[in-house]
């Protein structure tokens, strides 16, 4: 486990972290490329990738760096004796886990679909102070796959039934999905007017569960 953190500015402040999030196996590639403070937990940096990516946090997510498993320890703990402990996701920065550049790592988000991202750090930058509480979106491709779709490949499935309109289950997935999808849509302006609406240093579920309402303009 890394108990030091390595420091790129000489004043102590944070540096800025320029990371590529890629949907793993995704078939034309999602990704998005973030700029994010480097001094921000894995929980905060949580609620970013689900605005970013597109997610609606309906489901469970650990990071995984190396050996060590970060995540919510209040949702996600050790299921049975002899699991590898989970780490509490709020007391770890991304400058601790990932201290170099090309430094790479894992988060996991739903554990029954198994979405899988792998983030890369492209660039570690000088501090920037108007950057130092939230985060960019510079760049991505590509909408987040639906909530619930079957993992990947119940999205490729998916896609394949909706292009279709004489796939016997056409009408059903348009119906189940219960508005229009595109799965080249991607908004960069859009995501980034949600990402200024994340509190920092720290992001309550409730506060994200607004976030994300407002971003899919949900009035439920």
């Amino acid at each position: 486990m890394i108990s030091t953190i390595e420091t790129t500015a000489g004043n102590g402040a944070a540096p800025l972290y320029q990371l590529q999030v890629v949907l793993l196996d995704s078939e034309p590639l999602i990704w998005r490329r973030l700029q994010v403070p480097g001094d921000a937990t894995l929980a905060w940096l949580h609620a970013v990738l689900q605005v970013a990516v597109g997610w609606t946090n309906s489901h469970l997510h650990q990071f995984l760096v190396g050996e060590d498993t970060y995540s919510d320890t209040r949702h996600n703990g050790a299921e049975y004796e002899g699991a590898p402990k989970i780490l509490d996701a709020s007391k770890f920065t991304l400058r601790q886990i990932a201290p170099r550049e090309q430094d790479a790592f894992g988060y996991a988000y739903d554990f029954g679909d198994s979405w899988e991202h792998a983030i890369i750090v492209e660039e570690i930058l000088p501090p920037v102070a108007a950057a130092a509480t939230h985060a960019l979106c510079l760049d991505g491709a590509r909408a987040c796959p639906p909530e619930d779709c079957g993992g990947v490949g119940g999205y490729e499935e998916l896609l394949k039934v909706l292009k279709n309109r004489k796939h016997p289950e056409h009408k059903y997935m348009k119906e189940w999905l219960g508005r229009p999808f595109d799965p080249e849509a991607f908004d960069v302006a859009k995501t980034n007017l949600w990402l200024r609406k994340l509190k920092w240093p720290r992001v309550t579920e409730a506060q994200l569960r607004k976030v994300l309402m407002g971003r899919d303009d949900y009035h439920g």
